[in-house]
Formats: C-alpha cells, structure tokens, sequence
C-alpha cells in the first residue's frame, strides 16, 4: 500500500543515510522500524484509560473533509 507521512528533515536523511549504509531501501527501513516498534509495544505494560474531555459543537466546518489529509494540513497551517 502507499501512503504519505510527514517527518522531521533530520530524520529523514539520518534514515535515508542508515538504508543506503545498510543496502537497503528507505521503505525497508521504515517497515522494519515499525513493525519492531508495534511489537514491544504489546509486551509492554498495561495500558492506562485516558478520559477525552469534549465540548458541544455544530460539527466540522463547512468545505472540511476529514477524508482529505492533505486539505486538513493545508487548513491547519492557515
């Protein structure tokens, strides 16, 4: 599947430069560090319940779509 993330630049090259040293692909690299990371992540400790406070609205702004990361970026930075 493909997706688009945002990173840090200086993330992005230190792994950039970590796949080429290794011979390995940027996407490699990427899946490996997550999949490694999701799997501690289940041998972790127990997960606390964290309470979300909401308010009342009228729901999303008129010409917003959720659906639509790249939009809500562009929203948002305005």
């Amino acid at each position: 599947m493909r997706t688009t993330i945002r990173l840090d630049d200086q993330l992005l090259e230190a792994t950039k430069q970590y796949a080429f040293a290794r011979g390995k692909t940027f996407t490699a690299v990427v899946e490996d560090a997550l999949r490694e990371k999701l799997m501690s992540r289940s041998a972790s400790k127990k997960r606390h319940r964290v309470k979300l406070t909401t308010v009342n609205g009228s729901g999303v702004n008129p010409g917003i779509d959720l659906d639509d990361s790249a939009a809500l970026l562009d929203v948002m930075d305005n």
